[in-house]
C-alpha cells in the first residue's frame, strides 16, 4: 500500500484546518494511501519532520499551512536523496505559491487536485539562508509577511498587510547595491530587490507567466529614485517591471548580492538573514502536484 504523511500547522491562517483532517485523511485512504498525520508545534520544525518523510520514503507528502509551512517542507526535502511528491493544501493568509500553482484555500478542491492532478518537476533555490521556493527579497515593504499582528491577519485576512503597507509608506529605503548575475554585474541605489520563481509576490502578479522548471529565476531590480519609487511600485504592479525604465528584470541560474543594508531578507515570507547574499538554482529539484492546465502554462521542460 502507498504511504501518505499529512503534515499541517495548526496555527497558520485563521487556524480551521484541523476541523478538515478527518475528511482529507478519509479521502486519501480512500484513494488506497497508508496515512499518517503530524502537526508542527514550534518554528522549524516542518523541516525536521520532511527529513523524517523522506528517510522513510513515503509517496505523498500533503503539506497543509502557508507559505512559511511549505518553505520548511522543502528546506527538509532539499538536503535529501529521496524526493516525495508534494500535494499543497494552502491555509495561510496570503499563500502566494498557492496562488502562483493556482492551488484553491477551499480544502476540497486542493485534495480534488492532490487526488487526479499530474506531478511536475518543479525549481527551488539555494541560497546562504536556506533553500527557498518562490522569492528572497530585500528593500521596502518587505517586511509586512512578518511584521503585522497574527491577531489582525486573523481577522482582516490579506488586508491586514495593507493597513500595515501604509505604514511603511514613506520610509523607503536607499541601498547601494552590487549584484554579479550569469550576463554581467548591475550596480547602483536600489529601493527593492526581488529574487524571483512565482507569478505572485506579496499577493501582486510580478512576473507574468514565469517558467518554473528552465533553471532560472527572475531578478527584479527597482532603482532608488525619491518622491517616485511608490508610483513606480504601483505602476510595476499592476502592469509588470518590464515597462519601466527604473526597473530591471534580469534572467540568470545564479548571482551574488552585495549590499550594505541591514535589513533582513524575506525569504519565502519569513524573516531571514541581512547581509550578502549568493544564490543559485536548484533545476528541477521538487515535486509538486498541479492541475494539467497549469502544467502546460508553467512548466516547459516536461
Amino acid at each position: 500500500m502507498k504511504r501518505c504523511l499529512v503534515i499541517y500547522n495548526p496555527v497558520s491562517g485563521k487556524k480551521n484546518f484541523v476541523n478538515h483532517l478527518d475528511y482529507v485523511v478519509k479521502r486519501l485512504e480512500d484513494s488506497g494511501y497508508n496515512t499518517s498525520v503530524i502537526a508542527t508545534e514550534r518554528p522549524r520544525h516542518a523541516i525536521s519532520i520532511a527529513k523524517e518523510a523522506c528517510l522513510s520514503k513515503v509517496d505523498l507528502l500533503v503539506v497543509s499551512g502557508g507559505d512559511g509551512t511549505i518553505h520548511e517542507c522543502i528546506n527538509g526535502i532539499a538536503v535529501c536523496d529521496y524526493n516525495p511528491v508534494i500535494g499543497y493544501i494552502p491555509s495561510g493568509t496570503a499563500c502566494d505559491f498557492a496562488s502562483t500553482l493556482r492551488i484553491p484555500k477551499k480544502v476540497d478542491k486542493a485534495m480534488d487536485i492532490i487526488l487526479s492532478g499530474e506531478p511536475v518537476k518543479m525549481d527551488i533555490a539555494k541560497s546562504n539562508n536556506g533553500y527557498f521556493l518562490y522569492v528572497n527579497a530585500i528593500g521596502t515593504y518587505v517586511d509586512i509577511s512578518y511584521v503585522t499582528d497574527s491577531k489582525l491577519k486573523k481577522h482582516l485576512g490579506y488586508f491586514a498587510y495593507l493597513i500595515t503597507g501604509l505604514k511603511e509608506f514613506f520610509t523607503i529605503p536607499m541601498m547601494k547595491t552590487k549584484i554579479e548575475h550569469d550576463n554581467g554585474i548591475l550596480r547602483g541605489y536600489f529601493s527593492l530587490i526581488m529574487v524571483i520563481n512565482s507569478r505572485k509576490v506579496a499577493g501582486f502578479n510580478i512576473i507574468n507567466k514565469p517558467v518554473l522548471d528552465d533553471g532560472l529565476v527572475d531578478l527584479v531590480v527597482y532603482r532608488y529614485i525619491p518622491l517616485f519609487n511608490n508610483l513606480i511600485y504601483f505602476i510595476s504592479f499592476i502592469l509588470g517591471p518590464k515597462l519601466l525604465p527604473a526597473v530591471y528584470r534580469i534572467q540568470t541560474s545564479k548571482l551574488k548580492i552585495y549590499t550594505d543594508h541591514h535589513h533582513k531578507w524575506n525569504t519565502d515570507g519569513e524573516e531571514s538573514n541581512s547581509g550578502n547574499l549568493n544564490i543559485e538554482v536548484q533545476k528541477q529539484a521538487i515535486q509538486v502536484i498541479v492541475k494539467p492546465n497549469v502544467k502546460n502554462r508553467y512548466f516547459k521542460e516536461q
